[in-house]
């Protein structure tokens, strides 16, 4: 026991530490940052779901002058090639089921497959592309798996074309869709069911089936990322594809142009415009580029994700871009955080990494996302200065509240962000909310020991754990209270539902602790360690020492 008071008394110590000024005229010191604090900071990473692509008034002129003779043309040509690739396509899978159980051969696969590579050459022609390939093509045996990386836009199917039309991991609601969907059926794809419980086990085991089958089925391509950027890093790659444990061949995929008209992000061009915009340039340079088989050594077979890694930092320093730990998840939090009326960048926390450390899920800082929009949306940017942190708690500025509001401001620019909300809570105020230190909270705030605390009670020991006299905790208290009191249910109900107040509620606990051991060892020795019904067996023995603080 005295062993945790002293790791509370520490903590308190490194608390009051973090304060500006605490230390006696060195304004702003702050103790050490520790390992795990500092890996949380954010690389310098812009924001790779954004694309902002300005014209000028002159580009606008071009392209409308251009368009007028190059648009009309090439979308009839598509539409002429969509209708010729549809009719083959619609002969090479008749009569097959929708999920192949069996790989398409015979004279289907030898008439059907190299008539729809030629057509989808001329379908990338038609659209003003000129493609240049540069490495060698592996064989099925050779590499049975294709990852493309950077995926940055609907236009990166140039690169399936290129690898001779191998078959992709898709949606299953892709086959139903008129025209396309008989073309995507004819490349023999993996589904993927969204409504399916099942399908993220049966998709894996079906790569591996086809990857593991000596070239019987036609290679695999994927897209490791899982959802489009703008080309600027390379984000998380999903470890389906590396699964397997087979050699994979890397494929890279660029867009030298001054203007950049593909790049389809989240927030960005529509797929209509990108259609329009990009058509109505005179050309639009790609490259592919085919690296070497890489073959997983015997640990990446048995880890699929230092695979995707060792992949990815290769194929990222071909490119000569960055990597980064976001996802698809942090899309979803920024398309979130935008319907929050947030900015979208609040989104970013870079899911994976926080979720591996923290051990949190995508719907805990999603909740996380709830929180912190109520606290944010007001403020200008989405960011939180101290009296935002103030009025959601419902608590005046103090100085237990600057230290717990110094916690959370990672960067010490006197303000937090989500990514900052998200892990301070995580990291500084879960850790206290165990059932014992709720118990003891409790127990303190409940001083005649009758099992509830009333609005009294509660306000008398929170002034003096803030230091403030004249404090109001009424809207606090009934955002506890189903009552005029609080049983120690729903206190603990509302201390693990709201951690943030965690801090505050054992500040007062932690200071006496840490007054105590300050004095003399015969002092220490005397029953007033546990008195302010902290340990309410000792009371009867016990003189308060409230006098002292």
């Amino acid at each position: 026991m005295p062993g945790s008071a002293m790791n509370r008394c520490a903590d308190a110590r490194a608390v009051a530490a973090t304060v500006p000024g605490a230390d006696g005229g060195n304004a702003g010191l702050r103790p050490p940052m520790v390992p795990r604090q500092a890996s949380f900071f954010p690389p310098p990473v812009l924001n790779p779901f954004v694309q902002q692509t300005r014209l000028g008034v002159a580009r606008r002129i071009q392209i409308f002058f251009l368009g007028i003779i190059l648009l009309p043309i090439r979308a009839l040509l598509v539409a002429i090639i969509l209708l010729l690739s549809w009719s083959l396509a619609a002969i090479s899978t008749a009569c097959c089921p929708e999920k192949l159980t069996h790989p398409i051969t015979g004279w289907k696969r030898k008439i059907t497959h190299p008539v729809l590579k030629f057509l989808g050459h001329a379908m990338f022609f038609s659209m003003g592309f000129v493609v240049t390939v540069k490495g060698k093509i592996a064989t099925p045996l050779e590499a049975p798996i294709f990852v493309v990386a950077p995926h940055s836009t609907f236009f990166d199917g140039i690169a399936c074309v290129a690898a001779g039309l191998p078959s992709i991991v898709s949606r299953n609601e892709n086959v139903q869709v008129p025209l396309i969907g008989r073309i995507l059926r004819a490349l023999q794809p993996v589904l993927v069911s969204r409504v399916d419980p099942d399908s993220r086990k049966n998709t894996i085991n079906e790569i591996i089936r086809r990857a593991t089958s000596g070239g019987e089925w036609p290679q695999i391509l994927v897209f490791p990322e899982g959802t489009c950027t703008n080309r600027s890093c390379l984000i998380t790659f999903k470890p389906g594809a590396f699964i397997p444990g087979v050699p994979v061949q890397p494929i890279l995929l660029r867009y030298p142009n001054k203007l950049d008209t593909v790049t389809w992000t989240w927030q960005g061009y529509t797929f209509i415009q990108l259609c329009v915009l990009t058509w109505c340039q005179p050309f639009t340079r790609v490259e592919v580029e085919f690296m070497p088989v890489q073959v997983p050594s015997d640990e990446e077979r048995s880890d699929p994700v230092l695979f995707a890694s060792t992949i990815r930092n290769v194929m990222a320093e071909a490119l000569k871009i960055p990597v980064t730990d976001h996802t698809y998840e942090d899309c979803r939090l920024m398309i979130s955080a935008g319907q929050l009326t947030l900015p979208m960048e609040a989104g970013l926390v870079e899911f994976t990494k926080i979720s591996r450390k923290l051990k949190l899920d995508w719907d805990g800082i999603r909740k996380h996302l709830d929180e912190y929009a109520a606290i944010a949306s007001s403020s200008k940017g989405g960011r939180i200065g101290i009296e935002e942190f103030a009025e959601y708690l419902k608590l005046p500025v103090s100085d237990v509240l600057r230290q717990l509001f110094a916690l959370f401001d990672r960067n010490h620019d006197g303000s937090i962000d989500f990514r900052e909300y998200v892990i301070g809570l995580a990291v500084l105020c879960n850790p206290a909310n165990t059932e014992e230190i709720i118990q003891v909270a409790f127990k303190l705030f409940d001083v005649d020991e009758d099992g509830f605390i009333t609005e009294e009670e509660f306000s008398t020991i929170l002034q003096a754990s803030l230091g403030v006299p004249d404090l109001d905790v009424s809207g606090l208290f009934k955002e506890i209270a189903q009552g005029d009191s609080v049983s120690y249910e729903e206190f603990k109900s509302f201390a693990l539902k709201h951690p943030e107040y965690a801090k505050i509620f054992t500040t007062y606990l932690d200071l006496q602790t840490c007054h105590v051991f300050s004095l003399p060892k015969e002092v220490q020795a005397t029953p007033s360690v546990v008195s302010n019904k902290v340990s309410p067996e000792s009371h009867e023995e016990s003189t308060s020492d409230k006098k002292d603080d």
